[in-house]
């Protein structure tokens, strides 16, 4: 079904996808069919119906209030073209391990890194759906550190430079992993992991962990408890990283994702950020279509409010704009181009033949 769906609603290929948006126009529309797919609806009073002005916009036949398909949402007041964002969009979204902002930033001609930095912020901000559906049936839960080397950090639960990072994942019967959920931690104290547990797994799902003195009393919560103690483990000479093969397999995952795709170069502050990324392409791993996690990608910013730049940098302060070299805009061209009309024909090719 799902399927059968791609090439409806979304692109199938990189060729479709050229196909259908070669224009800002053709991307705008696509923008406004997913914001309000049965027709326009007032985003202030709720009304159904409005009139097209001849800027764009549109004006809501009930309280007469004037709105564009892109304000509201992360699209909201952007100097991007929609085709550069909609390029964006499809590489963030189709590339197995996603792109990171150097590479972005030398695709799509972006006049800054701190241009396509951001936009890939944006994307990631709006993956986490809300209320989206809380873990079900057996899960395994354990926490793991994700972040630079420090020398002399001993304990697994320890704190220093690295990020404790909680993660679940739900066991397949007879085997297989399903849906899994990662969050930063600010300790490995009862009351942590008891919040993480609530917000991200359903009650009454059976929750397997490790001895870790934190996860007692889970059951109060509604929770069945299946603890397993690595001491006792070792003592039947078995192997203790054996006791929660999923959350290992996902925290390793992600570490690997985080040093392959971004080379580790990731800011502890938005390391967040990148959780929710990955999570996102994990738990869409077995989709048999790229174009509809395209097609997912951007159904969830336009539901989303506007982020701005100064909300996604750690320290946001004013900062004079660095000089624009000749003929160069602070901000990526369209892909919405006349025809290049075969330049390798062209005649500085045929006389230097």
């Amino acid at each position: 079904m799902a399927a059968s769906r791609a090439g409806l609603i979304c692109p199938r290929s990189a060729g479709e996808f050229a196909a259908w948006f070669p224009t800002d126009a053709d991307c705008l529309d696509y923008l406004e069919w997913l914001r309000w797919p049965k027709g326009f609806v007032c985003p202030e009073c709720g009304h159904a119906g409005g009139w097209r002005l001849g800027d764009g916009r549109f004006m809501c036949t009930g309280c007469g209030d004037r709105t564009s398909t892109t304000a509201g949402t992360i699209f909201d007041r952007t100097r991007t073209p929609l085709t550069v964002w909609f390029n964006a969009c499809w590489l963030f979204a189709t590339q197995k391990d996603g792109v990171s902002a150097l590479s972005l930033h030398r695709s799509l001609e972006f006049g800054s890194y701190q241009t396509a930095w951001a936009m890939l912020h944006r994307l990631r901000s709006v993956l986490v759906r809300p209320g989206r559906e809380l873990l079900t049936g057996k899960v395994e839960m354990e926490e793991t550190l994700i972040g630079g080397i420090e020398a002399g950090l001993k304990g697994g639960r320890a704190t220093g430079k690295k990020s404790l990072v909680g993660v679940a994942v739900e066991l397949k019967a007879p085997k297989g992993y399903g849906r899994c959920r990662m969050a930063l931690l600010a300790d490995a104290s009862a009351a942590c992991l008891r919040a993480f547990l609530a917000e991200h797994v359903a009650m009454g799902a059976t929750v397997v962990t490790d001895g870790w003195q934190g996860y007692n009393g889970i059951t109060d919560l509604g929770y069945v408890h299946d603890r397993r103690s690595q001491r006792a483990t070792r003592a039947r000479g078995e192997d203790p990283g054996e006791l929660l093969p999923g959350v290992h397999r996902v925290a390793s995952l992600s570490k690997r994702w985080l040093l392959g795709t971004h080379q580790g170069a990731v800011n502890q502050a938005h390391l967040g950020d990148y959780l929710n990324e990955f999570v996102f392409r994990f738990n869409r791993r077995h989709s048999r279509s790229r174009g509809l996690v395209f097609h997912r990608v951007l159904e969830l910013a336009v539901a989303h409010d506007p982020v701005r730049y100064r909300e996604l940098v750690v320290n946001p302060r004013a900062k004079a704009k660095p000089p624009v070299a000749p003929g160069r805009r602070g901000h990526p061209a369209s892909m919405d181009r006349p025809l290049a009309n075969r330049p390798w024909r062209g005649p500085e090719l045929l006389s230097s033949g």
